[in-house]
């Protein structure tokens, strides 16, 4: 991930460091690609319709929204590492009990516990990697979220394969959680064992320091910004599937590649992204960033065939993939209490994530095509983002 010369900005400690955060990444990506892609084997296992699958996953993002509003207290009690470690347990636990489900209730308990942890764990992850990134001449935050595609990769063609082959959901799940349990005992052992930063008394509880009108305009940004991601990457990794065994009439081993090709764009996105920032600059790479992205959104959605529509997906993903790792980096930076604004942005993306899944949902099961339905949901954020890059171009200053 990183060539001698930037090797060298870092201290054997930190570069140690950086390997187990990277990894980390990576595991985070695998834990929810390992069953998402058999999302519509789960349905069929449980005997849910579309709209009464897409409510059962809006009940564990709020189960997850409501943990997460208490990560800033625990990376505060535990540290960024112990918290880490802590909850990726907790994150491979549910993976199993998603494996082991049979009823609705069973799934919704290993699902929620996925997202509870995570919102921790995300917040972990990203405060470490951001500190890591600031002290280097090359910015690697969106290589560090490349590796977590690059879970999303590995886990998705896993769950494919295995789906394909007919190896059983509790088979695969038991399996991979065992081997990212392993992962866990090096990434525990290198992560930073210091916090950077301050907790400033005055921020606890998301109460942001000297409250000028600037420092809460900036927290609503990230958290409607976060939404706005959240809302495009979550419905084109989710609902991927469905558009090619619904729309198509797909094999569930081909419906799987929908979500391969989606986190594939993403990974390349994300493996190049920091040079590209590097010489574009964060504003240009933003705006082109938008284009790509609704591109790629309105052919997965509208073609005809399902070749245009895996490479729409694909197209989709490169252009996606800097948002989060854009918004992530400019939240662990932003001065008060650890956390506090990446809790924010969480939380935008978490209130997106309730409407997000019903709202896919219900218009799927009306007279609309999955690919219709999903292009109500995500093209309205793209054209928010462009909205915020338009009044960034106007207003340099904010």
């Amino acid at each position: 991930m990183t060539s001698a010369g930037e090797r060298a900005d870092l201290s054997a400690t930190d570069s140690r460091a950086l390997a187990s955060v990277a990894v980390q990444f990576f595991v985070n990506g695998a834990v929810f690609a390992s069953f998402v892609p058999r999302l519509p084997e789960i349905r069929e296992r449980l005997g849910l319709s579309l709209d009464e699958l897409g409510v059962t996953l809006t009940i564990g993002a709020i189960i997850g929204l409501v943990a997460s509003m208490a990560s800033p207290a625990i990376i505060h009690g535990l540290g960024t590492r112990r918290a880490l470690i802590a909850l990726v347990m907790l994150m491979l636990v549910g993976l199993v009990i998603v494996g082991l489900a049979s009823t609705p209730v069973i799934f919704l308990i290993g699902f929620s516990a996925i997202l509870m942890a995570d919102g921790v764990v995300d917040v972990a992850m990203n405060l470490q990697g951001s500190w890591l990134s600031a002290r280097r001449h090359v910015p690697v935050m969106n290589r560090l979220h490349g590796l977590w595609s690059l879970g999303t990769v590995a886990g998705g063609l896993v769950a494919a394969q295995a789906a394909a082959s007919g190896v059983s959901l509790r088979t695969q799940l038991i399996v991979v959680a065992a081997a990212l349990a392993a992962a866990l005992v090096f990434v525990g052992r290198g992560l930073l064992q210091v916090d950077e930063g301050g907790d400033e008394p005055d921020a606890l509880d998301g109460v942001i320091p000297k409250r000028t009108r600037a420092r809460w305009i900036m927290l609503i940004v990230l958290a409607v910004s976060g939404g706005f991601a959240l809302t495009v990457e979550l419905v084109s990794s989710e609902w991927a599937a469905f558009r090619l065994s619904e729309d198509f009439g797909t094999s569930l081993g081909v419906a799987g590649l929908g979500f391969v090709a989606f986190s594939v764009g993403m990974t390349i996105g994300r493996l190049f992204g920091d040079a590209i920032l590097v010489r574009l600059g964060d504003a240009l790479l933003f705006r082109g960033a938008i284009v790509v992205s609704g591109t790629g959104l309105a052919v997965a959605a509208f073609a005809p065939h399902e070749f245009l529509v895996l490479l729409g997906y694909s197209i989709a993903g490169v252009g996606i993939s800097v948002f989060f790792p854009k918004l992530y980096d400019d939240a662990a930076k932003f001065p008060g209490r650890r956390g506090v604004a990446l809790t924010w942005l969480r939380s935008g993306s978490s209130l997106m994530s309730l409407v997000t899944p019903t709202a896919v949902g219900v218009l799927a099961a009306s007279r609309l095509s999955v690919g219709a339905a999903t292009a109500i949901v995500t093209l309205p954020c793209i054209a928010g983002f462009a909205l915020l890059a338009l009044l960034a171009f106007r207003r340099p200053a904010s």
